[in-house]
C-alpha cells in the first residue's frame, strides 16, 4: 500500500481515473474469504489525509456527528457487548462478515473466518 509523497504522486500520475481503479492501483486491496475482491476505501482516504498533513490525532477517530469515539465499551444490562456502527465502518466491515470469537486472559478478539490469527494467549 503505498503512503506519503508516493501516494500523492500516484493519485496524480493517475489524473481522472475512477476511485475504485485508483484505490486498486495504490494498493488498498483486500480479499475476502470467497475470494473476491474488496477495495479498503476507507483505509485510502485516511492514508491520502495523512499524506496531505491532515492528522487524526492518535487513535481517537471521529464517528458520525463529529463525536470522538472512545474504543471503550461496556456489558449492557442483557449480557451483550455491542460495537457500533461507526467503529465497523473504520474497519470497512459488511454486513454479513462472519468472525471467530476467540476468548484469551481477559481478552476477546474477533478473527475473521478464514483469516490467520497472529495473537497467541
Amino acid at each position: 500500500m503505498l503512503s506519503g509523497p508516493e501516494l500523492l504522486a500516484k493519485v496524480k500520475e493517475m489524473g481522472d481515473a475512477s476511485k475504485s481503479d485508483l484505490v486498486r492501483a495504490c494498493g488498498y486491496v483486500s480479499f475476502k474469504k470467497d475470494g473476491t475482491e474488496r477495495l479498503n476505501f476507507t483505509a485510502f482516504y485516511e492514508a491520502l489525509l495523512n499524506a496531505k498533513g491532515v492528522d487524526f490525532g492518535g487513535t481517537t477517530k471521529t464517528g458520525k456527528g463529529g463525536r470522538k469515539l472512545s474504543f471503550n465499551t461496556k456489558v449492557q444490562f442483557n449480557g451483550n457487548l455491542m460495537v457500533g456502527k461507526a467503529y465497523t465502518a473504520m474497519l470497512d466491515l459488511k454486513p454479513g462478515d462472519e468472525f471467530e470469537i476467540k476468548l484469551g486472559r481477559k481478552q476477546i478478539r474477533l478473527v475473521p473466518l478464514g483469516a490467520e490469527d497472529e495473537g497467541d494467549d
